[in-house]
Parts: structure tokens; sequence; C-alpha cells
């Protein structure tokens, strides 16, 4: 492995590098260049800083550690694969595109468009501050997130979180089979039009949540400010405490301590779920 330790700022400086250690360098200058590690492979890059556009596209087999990029290195990592991003801080637009086979631990982020369209990523004891986190990407376990923004994992299938906090509005659109554990999840109109949704022993707090789902289940979760949950959703619910209101669910069954409003006016589907509360027998 040789080892490259200074700055560089010309476009590709260091252009399909192979087998390097890539310590302490700086990229950034007045030559502004693009793509400094475009096409490398083998690489394993530390203490480093970058501060200029599209540094690290098309790597194959890469560790990226302790590093940092800033504002000015836009779009930092597309069309990766094989890679650890450890111990770092990114604070770069659309960081992270179509990339796959990356593990992501113990970094902070602030990136809005972070994740799109990737494959197989796991991330572990991260902070993520964006917009449209994973928007169609596939494949991800994700464990002790905190994350604040909105839109997240839209379009997203195969995805499990757990002991997470998120902070974010209209999460899980359109998701296909989302699995989230132990977690506490705010936000408005959370998982619409989503198939195969399942909540385990989750908070849930914010208004309108969970409607137009198909084959969406809950267990053991809590529900806080949830006012008219479950429109027009298939749902097997099982809640600890009270659920504000449920409006006009489509079909299956659901089961809380309390339900403050049972709302069936104005349907254009017919009324067919179960509603129970556990002090009672059958609420409607």
């Amino acid at each position: 492995m040789q080892i490259i330790n200074q700055t560089f700022d010309k476009e590709r400086s260091l252009y399909n590098t192979k087998n390097s250690d890539i310590l302490n360098c700086k990229f950034q200058g007045i030559n502004d260049g693009e793509s400094v590690l475009k096409e490398c492979s083998n690489i394993n890059v530390l203490n480093c800083n970058f501060s200029l556009r599209y540094p690290m596209w098309h790597t194959k087999k890469f560790t990226l550690k302790n590093s940092t990029t800033d504002s000015k290195a836009r779009a930092p990592l597309w069309y990766c694969t094989k890679g650890e991003i450890e111990d770092c801080t990114i604070q770069s637009i659309k960081c992270l595109r179509e990339c796959k086979n990356i593990l992501l631990k113990d970094t902070k982020i602030v990136s809005d468009e972070f994740g799109w369209k990737c494959n197989n990523i796991k991330v572990s004891n991260c902070n993520i501050n964006g917009l449209y986190l994973f928007l169609e990407s596939k494949n991800i376990e994700i464990d002790n997130l905190n994350m604040e923004g909105k839109y997240s994992f839209q379009y997203i299938k195969n995805l499990y979180i757990k002991n997470s906090n998120l902070n974010t509005k209209d999460a899980f659109w359109h998701c296909d089979n989302v699995t989230v554990e132990n977690s506490i999840i705010k936000g408005e109109y959370l998982g619409w039009f989503s198939k195969n949704l399942t909540l385990i022993n989750c908070k849930i707090i914010g208004t309108q949540p969970l409607c137009y789902c198909k084959n969406l289940k809950l267990t053991d979760c809590t529900m806080e400010n949830t006012d008219l949950s479950f429109e027009y959703s298939d749902v097997e619910a099982n809640i600890k405490g009270n659920i504000l209101s449920v409006k006009n669910p489509k079909s299956g069954i659901i089961i809380a301590d309390s339900i403050g409003q049972i709302i069936k006016k104005d349907s254009i589907m017919p009324f067919g779920a179960i509603i129970k509360t556990k002090k009672e027998k059958i609420a409607c």
C-alpha cells in the first residue's frame, strides 16, 4: 500500500488511485478541482478534509474514517460500492447516491437528499439531519439513529429500523416491507400509502397517521396526539393507551385501552374494521 499525504486542489488529482492509504490530506485550494478521488479502488482514507465537489465517485472497496466533507464538497459519494464510513462528519448536500454495500457508523450527517437509490446499506449509531432521507432505496438496516428532517424513507423497500428516534414529517410514504421496532416516530401524516409496514413497541406522535395503508400491523405501540388515524387502511393494531381518534378504517381490527372518538362519516369506502377497547367489549 502506498501512502499519500499532501494537499490537492486540481481536478482528478488522484484519479484511479489503487491500493493506497490516503492520510491527513486536504482536498481544497484555488484550482477548485472536481472529482479528486474518482474511479479509485482499495483505498483507506483517514483524517482527511474534503472541500471540493464530487470527491469520491465510482470508488470501490474503500474506508473513510475520521474525516470531514464540508458544504463545498457537493455530492461527495456517488456510485460507490463496498465501503465503510466511520467517525466522520458529513455536511455536504446529496451525499451517498446510488451506492451499495456500505456500512455507516458513528457518523454525524447534515445532508439533504442523503442516501437516494441505494442498496444494502447498514447504519449504526449515527445522527442525520436532512430532507428526503433514503428516497427509493432498498435493503436498509438501521440501529440507533437520531434523525431530524422531513419526507424520510419514501418509496423505500425492505427496511428495518430499531432503537431509533425519528423526528420527521411524511415518513414511510409508499414504502414496502418496512419494520420499525423500539423507536420513537414523531411527525405528521406517517406512513400514508404504505404496504407491509410493521411497527413494534414504538411511540407514534402526530396528526393523521397511517392512512391508505395495506397490511399495516402495530404491536404494543403507543399513540400520542394521533387524531384521524387509520383512514382507509387495512390494519391490525394493538395499542397501549389512548388513540385520540380513529376515522373510517377500511378493514382489520384495532384494539386500544381507550379511543377518544370513532368517526364513520364521509367515507368513500365501506367501514369494515372491528374496533375494540381493552376495558370494554366491541366499541364499534
